[in-house]
């Protein structure tokens, strides 16, 4: 969202204590006085920065504290240090050489927006999506106990994160190596840690404490010899903890729980930390931390003010792009289409693993609640819940991110493919999505989708299209995806009215001659304009699979080079899928892929990641020139302007 508040930072505010710190062996000889300076100033320099540049904003907040702490007790970067999900770390970048760069941060050629290997060697692992940091934390205490190495393991992982079920099957493999591991729970939700308070942080100093824990272990040296009486004091101890912090179930799980306890006491945290650090075995502290700490708006709001844009000029008028205002995002088309759905089919369900808001499903949760599953971050479970539903006869939609499907690909096959269930997924942020950069980015959906069986998969040219072909995979009887882009269209009107288009067909929507532009998606603007310089023939194939193999033959008869557009990897996409047809078919007409390299694209806005790639406008018209001058397709065919560089 766009900040309104003027009291986020406009110019930058002194920091002489953060100045200094260049590392965090700098903030290691700081006491606590000057450590909660530290985390003062960090505060008001983050709200600045973010403001400079846009970017994530209530997480980092609400680790400030935490992340100093973390880096003052461990020896990081020779510590793994291994944050989940990743946009909570704008904190750990400005303490680890990187303060005067935060400012690019998601900017063209500036710093990522979540850690990245290659970026710093304090960004032990690299993270866009959730719930991995556990795994790779415990896949890094292993390999130090192999060296016989000194080394820490940390996860850092957020409560939300712990609803993924990798989460949980790194816990129980942890305890199975019961290797040396801090894991800590950051529970910002107030769901699970409403007991914070005096006692609760007495029992914290005291179960972190280096006495406490080897006088435990003492007795259960010595109560081995007493089966009974061990059995008594271990319940005993379970009940107390369980009066005063929902520790249980770790403790089950083999772990030495710790908490809960304030993320925002910085001396607390950093006491417990060294307490903690001298513990062997698996260990989990959980720490109740606040959302956007230290900003009131993104205290109140923490969904809103997840992110933020960059902040303007209190006097500047934001300029409207061309052709894009008031354009409905393809999230609110999703969105509008489910609601008028459910008014006409009582079997629809919604289903959604944490992404509500994003995937434009806030009116159908609030009109059809009882036909509404946020299921948190579970993708795997999303899509299974939607095959039991459409085992006994209900219509699931499951509105997921294309690359957080990729998390969920074996449920998709075995669960809901193989049994040919009635399940459409309405595939979000397909394709390339800016800013996020390659983790988030959709790039390959339409391959991995096109490979298996049953499967109807179909790619909207533009707003319209998408509310069509919605509909046609909802009344579809069988597995079907419609994957659409972020942001917004081109601007064709929506049609009210919803009509089943024919499954497998596409639509002619220029006639020319000797070239053949075959669109997938919604590149179908920038190829006509292009096929406007090359008099060529473009086609909106609609569907990825299956492929109108009567228009396939027909223009490969009638064209003397057809040309694949799609905004999906090149590599086994829907242009593989066309030359795998004309192969089997005997059919020689020469082809030109155009689509996503075979790389990961960098972070940068939408518009110059396409560009950067070659599936805008010009690039496409380049690369077609380019393609029939080296292979001297008759020339003289061709419109006149392929002359023209």
């Amino acid at each position: 969202m766009t900040a309104r508040f003027t009291d986020i930072p406009r110019t930058r505010p002194a920091t002489p204590r953060l100045d200094q710190i260049d590392g965090p062996a700098d903030l290691r000889v700081l006491d606590n006085t000057q450590l909660l300076q530290l985390a003062d100033e960090l505060r008001a320099y983050l709200l600045y920065s973010v403001g400079q540049s846009g970017g994530h904003f209530g997480a980092g907040l609400g680790v400030i504290e935490l992340t100093i702490a973390l880096h003052r007790v461990f020896n990081t970067p020779s510590d793994r240090l291994v944050w989940d999900v990743g946009h909570q770390t704008y904190p750990h970048k400005i303490l680890t050489g990187r303060r005067e760069q935060l400012t690019t941060i998601r900017q063209p050629g500036g710093l990522s927006g979540f850690p990245k290997r290659t970026e710093s060697d304090y960004d032990t692992f690299g993270v866009g999506h959730s719930s991995t940091s556990i795994s790779a934390a415990l896949g890094m205490a292993v390999a130090a106990q192999m060296d016989g190495s000194a080394r820490r393991a940390v996860a850092v992982i957020g409560d939300g994160a712990m609803t993924a079920g990798m989460a949980f099957e790194a816990l129980n493999h942890v305890a199975h190596v019961d290797t040396d591991m801090l894991v800590i729970l950051n529970d910002n939700q107030m769901s699970i840690s409403r007991n914070v308070g005096g006692l609760s942080t007495y029992f914290s100093k005291l179960w972190s404490s280096r006495f406490y824990n080897g006088f435990r272990e003492a007795c259960k040296r010595i109560l081995k010899a007493f089966p009974s009486t061990s059995t008594w004091v271990r319940k005993t101890e379970e009940l107390m903890k369980a009066l005063v912090a929902p520790g249980i179930v770790f403790e089950e799980l083999g772990f030495t729980y710790i908490g809960p306890i304030d993320g925002h006491d910085l001396p607390l945290l950093v006491k417990t930390l060294e307490n903690l650090k001298q513990i062997t075995g698996p260990v989990l502290l959980h720490v109740a931390t606040v959302k956007g700490k230290g900003f009131t708006p993104a205290e109140e709001d923490p969904i809103g003010y997840h992110a933020l844009n960059k902040i303007e000029p209190l006097n500047a008028e934001k300029p409207k792009p061309a052709n894009k205002a008031n354009l409905p995002k393809y999230q609110k088309i999703f969105g509008d289409w489910l609601c008028d759905m459910a008014d006409i089919e009582s079997r629809l369900v919604g289903i959604t693993p944490a992404m509500s808001e994003g995937s434009g499903m806030v009116e159908f949760e609030q009109r059809f609640p009882e036909r509404f599953h946020d299921v948190a971050i579970a993708e795997q479970h999303a899509v299974t819940l939607a095959a039991g539903l459409a085992c006994d006869g209900m219509k699931p939609v499951v509105a997921i991110y294309s690359t957080f499907l990729q998390r969920a690909y074996d449920q998709l096959i075995h669960d809901v493919a193989l049994q040919n269930l009635d399940v459409l997924f309405a595939i979000d942020r397909a394709g390339l999505v800016g800013e996020d950069g390659a983790t988030h980015a959709g790039s390959f959906d339409l391959s991995f989708l096109r490979c298996i069986p049953n499967m109807v998969v179909a790619t909207p040219s533009d707003e319209n299209e998408t509310r069509q072909l919605l509909y046609t995979c909802f009344m579809h009887t069988g597995p079907a995806a419609v994957r659409y882009p972020r942001g917004t269209g081109p601007g064709a009107a929506i049609k009210q009215t919803m009509t089943a288009l024919p499954i497998g067909k596409g639509i002619t929507r220029r006639q020319g001659e000797t070239v053949a532009l075959l669109n997938f998606g919604t590149r179908l603007a920038a190829a006509l304009e292009a096929a406007e310089q090359l008099n060529a023939t473009v086609v909106d194939m609609r569907f990825a699979k299956p492929l109108d193999e009567d228009l396939l033959r027909e223009l490969a008869a009638s064209h003397e080079l057809l040309v694949t557009i799609e905004e999906n990897a090149i590599a086994g996409g829907a242009g593989s899928g066309v030359s795998e047809y004309l192969s089997n078919a005997g059919l020689n007409t020469p082809l030109l892929h155009l689509g996503l390299p075979d790389y990961f694209v960098k972070h940068n806005s939408q518009a110059m990641q396409l560009a950067g790639v070659g599936l805008d406008s010009n690039g496409i018209y380049q690369a077609i020139h380019q393609h029939c001058d080296t292979r001297d397709i008759t020339p003289a065919r061709i419109s006149a302007a392929l002359t023209v560089s």
